[in-house]
């Protein structure tokens, strides 16, 4: 057969986190299950396809490992044992086709809501979700699972009839990979409903898949609300409020640092030696800083570079640079190579000395970091 004359990309039916979206806080998004309604949904699904295949059809279904979308092809598959080959049904799972991933277990509402509205301002593709991934991620794994579709489809026998059960962003992932939308229209697009049939089919003078389903956006939408108003006078007073709720959000400043951005405003007090501030205890400060040397003595760094380059040292063909020069160690560091055989402790209060008699060389004590081929010093609350 090799390519399937229709692919029927099909959305889960509804589940309980759709009825009920803190249920994410407790229950692993892979295990929402279907409601009641939603267990209706896959069983009239399956009676739509049965009527959509042909006698000579065989059929294969895709579905993402979920157990909603695991329970919706269940549905599906129950009402075609009237069908000529349904013994022949192959039913798969592949994860590549599974929903975006939200971040394990959800936190409160409120959050939640924050977070939709971060990602609206943001962009919906390229928005990450903590912990989780962003659309542009799962275009990625989608990318791979159309690529191993097209290879599925060289072989001969191939069924005639593609299902894809999925999720409602996953959807509309799969037909931005294949039909290549952009990024801004599949922003635009609005999710299909639960088991709706997306149908793509095969046009065989062209070979190629030609969408069959219309599917809705939001800025089409958004056109009709307008002609709506412009014929009634107004906006209603639930546009009012969306209206409101919009601005509010508008106003919302969501980048920056987690506990608000005061930098320039205040400066943390610091004693010179060691740049930590003064709310720290004086045993802790003086520990930490014997811990330190200790580390010196061993000739280890403070955690490698920014870059990556953890602890490489430069060979002697390579020329000198800016980035060289400032990596060199100090005169402290000299100074410590020097005292050897001294007893941390010992280095300690021979610094203590120096630090009064120069306060300004001291000061970089505060922080080492090791920094391709060099160690380069900082103090205390610079860019740690």
């Amino acid at each position: 057969m090799g390519k399937p004359r229709l692919i029927v990309i099909i959305r889960h039916a509804q589940s309980e986190g759709n009825k009920n979206k803190a249920i994410h806080q407790t229950v692993p998004d892979h295990r929402v299950k279907l409601t009641s309604e939603g267990t209706r949904q896959a069983v009239e699904a399956g009676e739509r396809l049965l009527k959509l295949l042909r006698p000579e059809d065989t059929l294969q279904i895709i579905t993402s490992p979920y157990l909603r979308t695991r329970e919706t092809a269940k549905g599906i598959v129950s009402q075609l044992s009237s069908h000529p080959n349904s013994s022949k049904i192959k039913v798969y799972e592949e994860p590549r086709i599974r929903e975006q991933d939200f971040g394990n277990f959800q936190p409160c509402t409120a959050e939640m809501e924050r977070m939709w509205h971060e990602r609206a301002a943001y962009g919906h593709f390229f928005y990450r979700i903590p912990n989780g991934e962003s659309a542009a991620d799962a275009y990625d794994r989608v990318s791979g699972f159309n690529e191993s579709l097209w290879r599925q489809f060289a072989e001969e026998d191939f069924p005639s009839v593609l299902v894809l059960v999925t999720h409602g962003l996953m959807t509309r992932i799969f037909l931005m990979k294949w039909y290549h939308y952009s990024v801004e229209y599949f922003e635009d697009l609005k999710n299909v409903d639960h088991c709706q049939f997306v149908l793509m089919e095969k046009n065989p003078d062209t070979d190629k898949y030609e969408l069959k389903t219309k599917l809705r956006t939001w800025s089409a939408e958004r056109k009709k609300e307008e002609e709506r108003q412009q014929r009634e006078g107004g906006p209603s007073a639930k546009d009012l409020k969306k209206l409101e709720a919009a601005a509010a959000s508008s106003k919302v400043i969501y980048g920056g640092c987690v506990n608000g951005c005061n930098h320039g405003k205040t400066k943390p007090k610091t004693n010179g030696l060691t740049g930590f501030s003064n709310g720290e205890s004086e045993s802790e400060t003086a520990q930490d800083l014997r811990n330190k040397l200790a580390v010196l003595q061993a000739g280890r760094d403070f955690g490698g570079s920014r870059s990556g380059a953890g602890s490489r040292t430069s060979s002697d063909d390579e020329s000198g640079s800016a980035d060289e020069e400032m990596s060199k160690p100090s005169d402290i560091l000299s100074y410590l190579h020097n005292e050897q055989s001294s007893e941390p402790s010992e280095l300690l209060e021979n610094l203590i000395r120096r630090d009064m008699q120069d306060h300004a060389q001291a000061e970089l004590l505060g922080d080492v970091l090791q920094e391709d081929g060099g160690v380069r010093l900082w103090g205390g609350a610079g860019e740690g």
